[in-house]
């Protein structure tokens, strides 16, 4: 190559016009790189005109069946989940939200043309139509959309979150019954972990300094860097985020922004702990904090935190999305905030704080925490399935 020929004493004469060659080869390949990465990037963005003529076509000629154009990803799951949902021949399935319905529902049918009746449970976690897609992609939504439609009546029976979800998926589906609604709320059975080092520990702090803590995935739409904002004008309160992608760059970004302000100190970026020590966990703190946007699906859903924090006995501050907002003004349990609106979050965590046993003792006078146990949850579940089994 030309660095060995340069080694042994070669002329730069010599070489010219092997170099030449080479710089000419390396800037075709860069021209080359950068038109393929602008053809990626259209190709993901499907905006150009034969994109958007496919997708028209395959909408018109297939309908609900579109799906398979619109996001071939989907068959992945049966690929992966379908031969071994038949090799287990089981008398019930039990299809966990939205993608996996189809996987379910066409293991029914195949066990209906193999001579077996196999009964689905569709677990709808996601109300879809007001959900953030979770791919950058124009035609994912309207895939998943489309996709839920097909399969949809082929469910038995639907469970899911909430009432208010449950009665949209019976009008948005035309259910013949309500759903039966089984809350996302914490196992309480069984031995109880206390985690080592506890949460003020790991944060640094003793048990006199007001601590408020987030729970939960990092996402920008659930409003967790209003706990950031609000600090300066929370002198003397720290900021517990415990998060499952410590490493995600809003978590960063929202680090950053805690640097800017000053208030950098305050902020503890911790890990997940194991389900059994969650509770226990949170209850170190001294409110639990839900600062989620107005979103489709946060207006409709009572989230695993939020039973979370009612276990673990904390005054809740909750941003007022419809069903936990109302929830928590009936129970008493916490105090209910303007989503996104700094000035009044840090008001509702102060008057949390000025007072916090008054909201406490909504969890001994008006909080139904048995209801609110996955043994009392799971009951639910169980008798759906004897119902439809018919045993």
């Amino acid at each position: 190559d030309l660095d060995t020929d340069r080694a042994r004493g070669r002329s730069g004469l010599a070489l010219a016009p092997r170099e030449a060659a080479y710089r000419l080869f390396w800037g075709w390949t860069g021209v080359r790189r950068r038109a393929t990465r602008r053809l990626e990037e259209r190709r993901a963005a499907a905006a150009s005109g034969v994109d958007r003529l496919a997708a028209s076509f395959w909408k018109a000629t297939m309908g609900d069946r579109a799906w398979r154009r619109l996001d071939p990803a989907l068959w992945d799951l049966e690929l992966s989940f379908g031969p071994v949902v038949d090799e287990l021949r089981p008398d019930l399935i039990h299809a966990n939200d939205f993608q996996m319905l189809g996987v379910g529902a066409r293991a029914k049918l195949r066990a209906a043309a193999a001579g077996r009746d196999v009964k689905l449970v569709w677990d709808a976690h996601e109300y879809l139509p007001g959900m953030k897609s979770w791919k950058n992609h124009p035609w994912w939504k309207d895939a998943q959309l489309r996709h839920e439609r097909e399969f949809a009546p082929h469910a038995d029976a639907v469970v899911t979150v909430s009432e208010t979800l449950a009665e949209m998926m019976r009008e948005r589906h035309r259910l013949p019954e309500l759903p039966e609604v089984v809350m996302n709320v914490p196992d309480t059975g069984g031995a109880v972990e206390q985690p080592r080092p506890g949460l003020r520990e790991r944060c640094g702090i003793g048990p006199g300094t007001p601590l408020m803590v987030y729970s939960g995935a990092p996402l920008e739409q659930r409003g967790l860097h209003i706990l950031v904002e609000a600090l300066p004008a929370l002198p003397e309160v720290h900021a517990a985020l415990i998060v499952s992608y410590p490493q995600w760059r809003y978590v960063k970004r929202t680090q950053e922004r805690a640097a800017a302000l000053g208030v950098a100190d305050r902020v503890h970026v911790l890990s997940y702990v194991p389900h059994r020590q969650v509770v226990p966990f949170l209850a170190e703190a001294d409110l639990g904090v839900i600062p989620i946007h107005h979103w489709g699906n946060h207006e409709i859903s009572l989230i695993t935190k939020f039973f979370e924090y009612s276990h673990a006995r904390l005054p809740v501050v909750v941003s007022d999305v419809k069903t936990m907002s109302e929830l928590v003004r009936r129970t008493g349990q916490g105090e209910v905030f303007t989503a996104e609106d700094t000035a009044d979050f840090t008001r509702a965590v102060t008057r949390v704080l000025e007072d916090p046993e008054t909201y406490r003792k909504a969890y001994a006078e008006r909080v139904p925490l048995d209801e609110w146990t996955w043994d009392g949850q799971a009951k639910r579940l169980t008798d759906l399935y004897g119902r439809i089994l018919g045993a």
